[in-house]
């Protein structure tokens, strides 16, 4: 069967979704659509090919080998109610800090069904969300988000910071607030009470089943959505609601997912927002991670008012992966000068010394196409304005790596010297460059509109 017809189908039900939901009536109708088998096509097409499997040991091309059978199925089940989530496999990655991230691995029918939901999640809710929340949302990335902080501390008076972040967001969603959330717009039974299901799947971990109170697992399709949801009505209305009444200064606020930044232009505004911001979250079941809560002086006149003090230069505070740092250009003008996180760095590090060693005897080709990807992801992501020698430095090491493993594949290799290294893996080990334009440049051609430029 072509793909064309269903994908034209598919516009035209999640545009209608969205045409309906605009008229903020509650919305009633909804549950054919996850069982359509047209929709339920596309959203195993959009899955990842390669991605792990869940507590079913089901993979993507397995599933395919009968698809149209499968999904026939898979539609009769849902439209019977007779659908079961089974449990997330539950597995754990490395943080930043030497902790472990647990994520759940849903079975590969429940990310079909997911994405489907997740879509129509989205259709209803995207109109509704702030335009300060960056967080998985369809054309919205991590660094749309930190163009809009730094433009927004550099061009507004900002003259304090709060770095803020929940503690354990994911495993502490209220299941009780959640579907009062989305009851607010979802009035069809049938959809509902599939979320509800997959809230009390439960996890599968070391063979052991356990059931699930509170909280979301990370990994599956649906649960970013359902995270911006409640963090919508927990946080965002609550938060731009306060910035129009009670705040007389400027405050400019960036979130994405669960870390957001506020920044405010007096001290006392953003003791009061910091106060009142950890009793909303408390209603809601949420608290703030007091060691990664901070609030400090940061901005344009930062530097000079610290210097008048006799205190040490500004604090630097850490968001999405960059250290954020109070600067001067050449011209002796303010800018928010953005480094790759220490921490990201070295355990990233950490994670390709022990991936050479495990490619140690693979044919030199094949470990450098392998480098060539590492490197380049990298740049796509830190290769920001005023960052090259963070970039530098993590391209240098990472080849120092790479002619230690090769050095210890035999006597002879020891004998490789770095001049002939870096002869030899020239192809495969590109320079660092700069992939991103300065965020006042990348605003501006996203908002076709003047900025405001503060002196």
């Amino acid at each position: 069967m072509s793909r064309t017809p269903s994908r034209k189908h598919d516009l035209l039900v999640f545009k209608r979704i969205r045409l309906a939901a605009s008229g903020k009536q509650l919305m009633t109708s909804l549950y054919h659509v996850v069982y359509n088998v047209w929709q339920l096509r596309e959203a195993y097409y959009s899955l990842k090919r390669d991605a792990a499997a869940g507590v079913d040991g089901q993979t993507w091309a397995e599933y395919g080998e009968q698809l149209e059978e499968n999904l026939q199925r898979l539609s009769a089940k849902l439209a019977r109610r007779a659908y079961r989530p089974p449990a997330v496999r539950r597995v754990y990655i490395p943080k930043p800090d030497g902790r472990q991230r647990a994520l759940g691995v849903p079975a590969l029918e429940d990310k079909i069904v997911q994405h489907v939901v997740a879509q129509i999640l989205s259709a209803i809710w995207e109109p509704e969300f702030k335009g300060f929340s960056y967080g998985f949302r369809l054309g919205r990335s991590q660094h749309q988000a930190l163009d809009a902080l730094t433009v927004g501390i550099m061009q507004r008076p900002i003259n304090w910071v709060l770095d803020a972040d929940i503690r354990g967001f994911f495993d502490t969603i209220c299941h009780e607030w959640l579907m009062k959330f989305i009851e607010h717009r979802i009035g069809d039974r049938r959809l509902t009470a599939l979320i509800e299901k997959w809230l009390h799947a439960g996890v599968m971990e070391a063979g052991e089943w356990r059931a699930s109170e509170e909280g979301t697992p990370q990994g599956g399709l649906v649960s970013p959505v359902l995270a911006n949801i409640y963090l919508h009505y927990a946080f965002d209305l609550w938060a731009q609601q306060w910035r129009k009444r009670k705040a007389r200064g400027e405050v400019i606020i960036v979130r994405y997912a669960d870390d957001f930044v506020v920044g405010f232009q007096h001290r006392s505004e953003a003791e009061l927002f910091r106060e009142e911001l950890g009793q909303r979250l408390c209603r809601f079941k949420l608290t703030l991670h007091d060691e990664k809560t901070r609030l400090i002086e940061f901005g344009r006149q930062a530097a000079q008012h610290r210097q008048q003090r006799g205190e040490r230069k500004p604090e630097t505070f850490n968001f999405l992966g960059f250290t954020h740092i109070c600067g001067k250009s050449r011209k002796g003008k303010f800018q928010v000068v953005r480094k790759t996180m220490r921490k990201r760095m070295q355990a990233k590090l950490n994670v390709l010394k022990e991936e050479f060693r495990r490619r140690m005897h693979l044919p030199l080709k094949e470990q450098g196409v392998w480098v060539r990807a590492v490197l380049s992801g990298h740049y796509r992501y830190y290769g920001v304005p005023l960052n090259s020698n963070a970039l530098g430095s993590f391209a240098y090491r990472v080849k120092r790596q790479w002619l230690g493993a090769l050095r210890r594949r035999s006597q002879k290799a020891r004998c490789l010297t770095w001049a002939k290294f870096l002869q030899v893996t020239a192809r495969w080990t590109p320079a660092p460059r700069v992939c991103h334009p300065y965020p006042d440049a990348r605003l501006a051609l996203r908002h076709c509109r003047p900025l405001i430029v503060i002196t």
